[in-house]
């Protein structure tokens, strides 16, 4: 609805005097009310009164139909000068599927190349608000895959069950360098990441639920093999005293032949 038009024109003016400036800027000086619009009547424009609360009101003698043009294309010149900033939402879960999450951050990226401002807010629901290393991921991979066409604004913050950030337009897209921008995709390498932490995860897992060597176990193992030391211990011995038992068989042996072969030797 427009504005009301509250300026007073010629009758409109209800005043005693009137300090007057003429057609052309200059002063003329205060005068009566009635003698103000005569002179306004004679040069066929209109008296308007343009300083209300002075002492006494300010009147111009001039076309107020062109007058009201001028001051609406001068407001409109300032309003055009104005940034207007907006500001979009996206909402996103802890748990999106990766289809989703790749149509949201093309939103996300269309508005920034719209030089708008995105809040960007995590939703949990129940026991999820326990898990808010969940929602900063996401977070902290859209701001990883945005990161030529946009810029953290305020950083992720847990207020309630809701982790809000707001991405404002890089100064690359504000000042017209970055025209086109595909998102970049990070998801093989997240995918890979988190394969690698769960293999880690369940080998951690099959470690801690192996059950420990009992102790009459180590106990029988190290007697089995003291064991088998002292038989080899015993082998040995008795393999040596076998070769030491042919040898002194020998020597007598040999004692006993030579005497007899003495005598046939004289």
């Amino acid at each position: 609805m427009p504005d009301r038009d509250t300026t007073r024109i010629n009758e409109k003016i209800r005043v005693a005097e009137v300090r007057v400036i003429d057609d052309g800027g200059g002063q003329v000086g205060i005068l009566k009310i009635d003698d103000a619009l005569k002179l306004a009547v004679e040069k066929g424009l209109d008296l308007v009164e343009v300083a209300p609360e002075a002492s006494p009101p300010v009147c111009r003698v001039l076309d107020y139909s062109k007058y009201k043009y001028e001051l609406a294309q001068k407001a409109k010149a300032a309003k055009k000068g104005q940034k207007q900033i907006t500001i979009r939402e996206i909402k996103f879960r802890p748990k999106i599927a990766e289809h989703d999450y790749a149509t949201k951050k093309g939103h996300v990226t269309r508005f920034l190349m719209h030089k708008d401002k995105v809040k960007v807010t995590i939703m949990f629901r129940g026991r999820e608000v326990t898990h808010p290393d969940l929602g900063r991921a996401i977070l902290a991979r859209l701001i990883r895959e945005l990161e030529p066409v946009g810029t953290v604004e305020q950083r992720p913050n847990l207020d309630g069950r809701n982790m809000t950030m707001v991405l404002g337009p890089s100064k690359e897209v504000i000042s017209g360098e970055i025209t086109e921008f595909e998102p970049l995709d990070f998801s093989a390498e997240i995918a890979a990441a988190k394969a690698e932490a769960d293999a880690e995860a369940f080998a951690r897992s099959v470690a801690a639920s192996a059950p420990a060597p009992h102790e009459d176990a180590e106990v029988e193992i190290a007697e089995a093999v003291v064991a088998e030391e002292i038989v080899a211990d015993e082998l040995a011995a008795g393999a040596d005293g076998e070769v030491a038992e042919e040898a002194a068989e020998e020597v007598v042996e040999v004692a006993t032949e030579a005497p007899g072969e003495t005598p046939d030797a004289a």
